[in-house]
């Protein structure tokens, strides 16, 4: 691997890494600042309001386009047809631009409906945070397509840094905003949560400066000066953008689909809670915050990470195929040995320390740590879920993969209602469970009809995981006996040595049982010291 390549997959990783820890921490020091924790609750229903619709309207903006320009542009540049690489650019980023202003005017068109639909108790500050995150909508397209341009020239250093300019500008907007609303203008929390909202298009202006900044500097390192080039036959420009956006239509549905799965909970709630279940807007917002809004923050960072280990093997899983099945069953189970290795323990410890990680970041509640624990369980679910779409997308049998995410969808559906008129909150997790085990029975189902997968392979790590698990629940019951902290920083201390601890126990265990030679051939231990005595 060339030292650009390497450069800028190192800093694509760490970009994106580093944003997501970002994106968690800012947490602590915003809710502090909003207050009580009917405030929070209330800002965190808020937020929820606009950024999940948000997240809907940016894949509905890009549609894929961003890494099939990539593509393109990367098999132009090998073919040595500079020129229509250009002028494929140019013509997707004027697209994308009007792609942005569509979904924007849009948005603002639908945030009525939207806040109507939402458990919110105000309904007119709901509208305003759902239009703060227009202008973001209209920018991010374009943007995503000068990232794609550059992961096309096999330049990721940009997409990685701006990245993480993007969520530190933003993090440092929503922090300085929310201060200076809310203790130097004394100001109503709400506009302090409207303008944080807001800070999504701030931290992409930074982004979409430096990345143009980047681009006039760099736009011609990757093209030859001489004009003795092979000539490309005339390429209709038009045609090419219906194709992509055809080929991406998969892509952008199981790209989408956790947050249509969000966007149901948002939707349905507050009719089921506030209709046949009689129920004030207060206690409709309180519980959404707490099963949906809050544990969201946790577990998105927690399945991104997980499956950010495995995704190293899916670019491979396409070149295997022309190697036969065996080749292709052992990328498969190694990418699922990797997933399970990272994803499980992580669950394990959050699963076991949910209070103390509730508490730290919101407020001391019972109920809400419950509600995490749930949704920690639903992660596994959605990791396994997404990897498996994945793979089969990789494998080149995107049809089935979104003919099962529609299934997946329809059950959740179903499900909905009954069970939140039953069991409110924890109905609509369930509701989400139900859904991503069927999804996730049949991807697994159908990869192992086609590839003769023997799942047994994988009991080691499940082994190790059991035995993990019964360790530290026991472990955490004993330290509960001598201490249960009250506040953040009693929390936050017992959290961060509790999970030290459990890590290095797991690390241990996994190189005691075979687990990680099995995986990684080496123990982790053994190569640890190694490093560490060079």
């Amino acid at each position: 691997m060339n030292k650009k390549l390497l450069s800028g997959s190192f800093w694509m990783s760490f970009g994106s890494i580093i944003s997501r820890v970002l994106g968690v921490v800012y947490l602590i020091p915003w809710l502090m600042m909003i207050g009580s924790a009917q405030n929070i609750d209330a800002a965190q229903a808020l937020f929820n309001t606009a950024y999940t619709p948000y997240a809907l309207f940016i894949s509905l903006g890009t549609a894929g386009f961003p890494s099939a320009i990539a593509r393109r542009v990367s098999t132009y540049n090998n073919q040595g047809h500079y020129d229509e690489s250009k002028r494929l650019f140019r013509f997707t980023f004027i697209l994308m631009i009007i792609s942005g202003i569509i979904c924007g005017i849009l948005m603002y068109a639908l945030a009525p409906l939207i806040a109507a639909s939402s458990p919110v108790v105000s309904k007119s500050s709901a509208i305003l945070a759902v239009r703060m995150v227009v202008p973001a909508i209209i920018i991010i397209p374009s943007m995503s397509i000068l990232r794609g341009w550059f992961q096309g020239n096999q330049d990721l250093k940009p997409f990685g840094i701006s990245q993480l300019i993007e969520q530190f500008v933003r993090v440092l907007f929503i922090l300085a905003v929310t201060y200076f609303v809310i203790e130097v203008l004394k100001m109503n929390f709400i506009v302090g949560v409207q303008l944080s909202v807001f800070a999504a298009f701030i931290g992409e202006i930074a982004s979409y400066l430096y990345l143009l900044r980047y681009y006039h500097q760099h736009k011609n390192d990757n093209f030859p000066l001489d004009n003795n080039l092979p000539t490309a036959k005339s390429i209709n420009h038009q045609k090419l953008a219906l194709t992509i956006a055809m080929e991406s239509l998969p892509f952008l549905l199981i790209g989408a689909g956790t947050t249509i799965m969000q966007l149901i909970d948002q939707f349905f709630f507050k009719q089921i809670m506030e209709g046949p279940l009689h129920l004030s807007s207060v206690v409709t917002q309180t519980t959404f915050t707490m099963f949906s809004a809050n544990p969201a923050k946790i577990t998105t960072v927690v399945i991104s990470l997980a499956l950010s280990i495995p995704e190293t093997s899916l670019p491979l899983l396409a070149a295997e195929q022309g190697n036969g099945p065996a080749a292709v069953r052992k990328t498969l189970l190694q990418n699922l040995n990797y997933l399970l290795y990272i994803l499980l323990p992580a669950v394990i410890i959050l699963y076991t320390i949910a209070y103390e990680v509730y508490l730290v970041f919101f407020s001391p509640s019972h109920i809400g740590s419950s509600f995490l624990q749930a949704n920690l369980i639903q992660s596994l679910l959605v990791a396994l879920t997404i990897n498996g779409l994945t793979i089969m997308q990789a494998l080149h049998n995107s049809k089935q993969a979104v003919k099962y995410l529609v299934i997946g969808l329809v059950v959740k559906l179903v499900f909905q209602y009954p069970l939140v008129f039953w069991m409110q909150g924890m109905g609509a997790i369930i509701a989400t469970d139900i859904a991503f085990l069927v999804v996730a029975t049949l991807v697994y189902t159908n990869l192992q009809h086609a590839y003769h997968l023997d799942y047994r392979q994988m009991a080691p790590i499940f082994i190790v995981n059991i035995i993990f698990a019964l360790i530290i629940l026991a472990m955490h019951q004993l330290a509960n006996l001598v201490l249960i902290p009250d506040g953040k920083v009693l929390a936050f201390l017992e959290a961060g040595i509790f999970g030290g601890l459990a890590i290095m126990l797991y690390i241990i265990l996994s190189d005691m049982l075979g687990a990680s030679r099995r995986i990684f051939g080496c123990n982790i231990i053994s190569q640890l010291r190694t490093i560490l005595l060079r």
